[in-house]
């Protein structure tokens, strides 16, 4: 998959940007704050359908501007589509594919991007919400009708939790709270496959990962990852004592169902759902300790930037539209020079690599070539003919 041009209006810090894109790696050069991360998120929304660097729509809206508007045509072997859309300020947002008007939600059956910033370093350092943020983006790029699934439950969630709410209030025992069986009947039916889809991605992720840490740490320290269940007993959301378990085959639903009776009274008592995927973790771990609390800065970045090319190593394998887009969005600053020549090797065969730099000398030889100059919202160029004067 190849993203041949990218259009964008009102989107971040550009007015208008029109930026032709190639096979092979595709090098944006730039100081901090001048909108090259711009570029990379844009094409990311277009997969996932949210940011990496925050969680509303209304900062990627162009101050003054009620909404902003991200073009891109896509080429999938000899197929061409146009993906279009329409990012409001307030309000739902609108989508076209090739000049149809879709679902926002079809764009990721399109496009698939796997975009690695040193904002992941939360997936592996942040709360349990990063990380099933993470597997979640994925699930949906992997399998997009699980999007709608993830969607109801959020809502089916948000409906049982303000009844809990209500209850509390009013002072009401679990016996006279019948319609409270309604949504959980919801829940178990929406949360059980969203568990299941999870358990099976961390399964299918493990070798992939394994593979990764190996080629940019240059050693094997054995990561592992595995989901911490809140319908098995455990709770990270409290900070408890990380109890990893799988449900058995083909039971998650009556696990799920017993679990919220068994909590039930505490559910009244606080107001809260304690029981679903919400509540999950994804536990990682090197040489079977957990990554957080444990791994040096050095260890927590390969294990982030594993995480990422696993997940790229997996669509690809599975996509009849060809490799993901792979973008690397500010990473080699950050890495040392061992580290930066093997990630460009992992990468040197991927069908398009987008990378954003502030400094090119930061980059391996290999992908210096054919650099774009972004400056102020405005794409310049080629490097060589708008050369950044680059420090000492």
């Amino acid at each position: 998959m190849i993203v041949e041009h990218l259009s964008l209006v009102d989107f971040r810090n550009y007015a208008q940007a029109e930026l032709e894109l190639r096979p092979g790696t595709n090098l944006l050069v730039g100081r901090n704050g001048q909108g090259k991360t711009n570029l990379a998120e844009a094409v990311a929304y277009l997969a996932t359908l949210g940011s990496h660097r925050v969680s509303a729509d209304a900062p990627l809206v162009r101050e003054g501007q009620s909404a902003a508007f991200v073009r891109a045509r896509l080429t999938h072997g000899s197929r061409k589509v146009t993906l279009e859309l329409q990012i409001n300020k307030q309000g739902s947002n609108k989508a076209r594919i090739s000049s149809n008007p879709v679902r926002t939600s079809e764009l990721p059956r399109y496009a698939q991007v796997v975009l690695f910033a040193p904002e992941d370093l939360t997936i592996v350092r942040g709360d349990p919400g990063s990380r099933r943020r993470f597997a979640d983006q994925l699930l949906v790029q992997r399998t997009p009708r699980l999007a709608a699934v993830m969607a109801d439950y959020d809502r089916a969630l948000k409906q049982r939790t303000t009844l809990l709410k209500s209850a509390r209030a009013r002072g009401m025992r679990a016996e006279s709270l019948s319609t409270l069986d309604v949504w959980d009947d919801k829940l178990v039916a929406l949360g059980s496959q969203i568990i299941d889809a999870r358990t099976r991605l961390a399964a299918d992720l493990a070798a992939p990962v394994s593979r990764a840490y190996a080629a940019i740490a240059g050693e094997d320290h054995a990561p592992g990852l595995a989901w911490a269940l809140s319908i098995g007993g455990s709770d990270p959301e409290e900070g408890e004592d990380i109890d990893e378990g799988v449900p058995a085959a083909g039971d998650t639903a009556a696990q799920f169902r017993q679990a919220l009776e068994n909590r039930r009274a505490q559910e009244l008592e606080r107001g809260l759902t304690l029981v679903g995927p919400h509540r999950d973790d994804l536990v990682l771990r090197l040489r079977g300790l957990p990554v957080k609390g444990y791994a040096s800065h050095g260890e927590g970045w390969s294990v982030a930037l594993s995480l990422r090319l696993a997940s790229a190593e997996l669509l690809r394998s599975e996509s009849p539209g060809g490799d993901p887009i792979l973008i690397l969005d500010d990473v080699f600053a950050e890495l040392d020079a061992a580290r930066r020549g093997r990630l460009a090797g992992v990468v040197a065969d991927y069908e398009q690599v987008i990378v954003t730099a502030a400094v090119a000398g930061d980059l391996p030889d290999p992908l210096r070539r054919d650099a774009v100059r972004i400056e102020a919202g405005a794409i310049l160029g080629p490097l060589s003919e708008h050369p950044l004067e680059e420090p000492r």
